[in-house]
């Protein structure tokens, strides 16, 4: 009997050993209610503009000039010592000339050569230099420019160039992801990301005919002329300028929009110049001090402030003091809107222009002429 007790006494401790042992090591995971684990899954894809960035890229130049710059000018202390002004005047060598480099970016437009940047990146150059992504160089032409929109055209004689598709302008909206590209402070091919902040941005005093797109994507000196690019690597505009207190970017650039662009390259690249329509005024914003403006509101008119002497609108009649409110069908809201509605208009047309003169409403029709404006030719 007691070996028999004996017997189930070892069987006991065996098990109860093992449960144990089971408790400790091996710790199932039903023992802390934990659940199977979940079968392997792939991770969610990192959010990346990668591609758009490389189908952009060979489109994307640097542009490098070099100009002929005033050695006098070039001295910051002269303005403030005038004895030393006149000594560095008359010293041996002060009248030889010197040169300046400066460095811009560009946006290849046509495959055939024709490369977009900005006036000011390329103005009194002396040498222009495009090089591209490839490691491609070649020396640039100047084939022409609008000083007032702040966009030149060049022309190298390159083969197996890519221009760069141009977005619909239409589906650009604030909130869409855009990306700077360009070659800021030398440093090379750059790409800063950030949103449309606005569109139709103008009364900035930067160009006479302004319409921007703002960003909050970084444009910085030398990023001038680059590609602003949407989400899927299309140009959606040409950076320009930004607003800065410190030289560097605060989150506020402007870039022309690529339509407006691209319709300009293609005036400069048949003609060398790009045609306006113009009516020869000065026109200037309503106030609440202007005469005879009738109880008008700001933004219902346009007074004309001064009238050239057989101009256009000289020949229709239209006289200092009267206030125009429509052009043909479209109402004026104000001086820039006059301007960018005026010259789209071909040269030697007629238009109807709505008129205000001594409170009373009358019709004027004008001939439009063409806006001189300051020609750059080929180099």
């Amino acid at each position: 009997m007691m070996r028999r007790l004996w017997l189930i006494f070892a069987q006991a401790v065996t098990i109860a050993t093992g449960i144990l042992f089971i408790v400790a090591v091996l710790r199932p995971a039903w023992l802390h209610g934990a659940r199977p684990a979940a079968p392997d899954r792939d991770p969610a894809p990192a959010v990346s503009y990668a591609d758009a960035v490389a189908r952009a890229t060979p489109s994307v130049v640097n542009i490098f000039t070099t100009r002929k710059a005033d050695a006098l000018s070039s001295s910051p202390a002269l303005p403030l010592d005038p004895e030393l002004e006149r000594w560095f005047r008359d010293a041996p060598g002060s009248d030889r000339p010197r040169t300046t480099a400066s460095l811009g970016s560009g946006v290849v437009m046509r495959a055939d050569g024709h490369v977009i940047t900005n006036f000011h990146v390329v103005e009194a150059a002396e040498a222009i230099e495009v090089a591209f992504s490839d490691g491609r160089e070649a020396p640039a032409k100047l084939v022409g420019a609008d000083p007032e929109s702040d966009l030149a055209v060049l022309k190298v004689d390159l083969t197996g160039l890519r221009a760069l598709h141009m977005a619909d302008a239409m589906q650009l909206r604030i909130g869409d992801v855009v990306l700077a590209m360009g070659n800021p402070f030398g440093v090379g091919l750059t790409s800063t990301m950030g949103i449309v902040s606005a569109v139709g941005r103008n009364r900035l005093g930067i160009n006479i005919y302004e319409n921007f797109i703002q960003t909050d994507a970084a444009i910085n000196p030398g990023s001038s002329g680059g590609a602003l690019i949407n989400a899927a690597g299309e140009l959606v505009g040409i950076n320009t300028a930004i607003y800065s207190e410190t030289g560097g970017s605060l989150g506020i650039g402007f870039a022309i929009p690529a339509q407006a662009a691209y319709e300009i390259v293609e005036q400069i690249v048949e003609t060398g110049h790009v045609t306006r329509g113009w009516l020869g005024i000065e026109p200037q914003d309503l106030t609440d001090d202007t005469p005879d403006g009738a109880g008008l509101r700001h933004d219902e008119g346009v007074i004309i402030a001064s009238v050239l002497r057989r101009g256009p609108a000289a020949r229709a009649g239209l006289r200092v003091g009267d206030i125009v409110l429509s052009i043909g069908d479209k109402r004026v809201h104000d001086s820039i809107g006059l301007l960018n509605q005026i010259a789209p208009l071909a040269p030697g047309s007629k238009v109807v222009l709505g008129v205000l003169r001594d409170g009373k409403k009358i019709k004027a029709t004008v001939t439009v002429g063409k806006r001189p404006a300051t020609q750059t030719g080929s180099r």
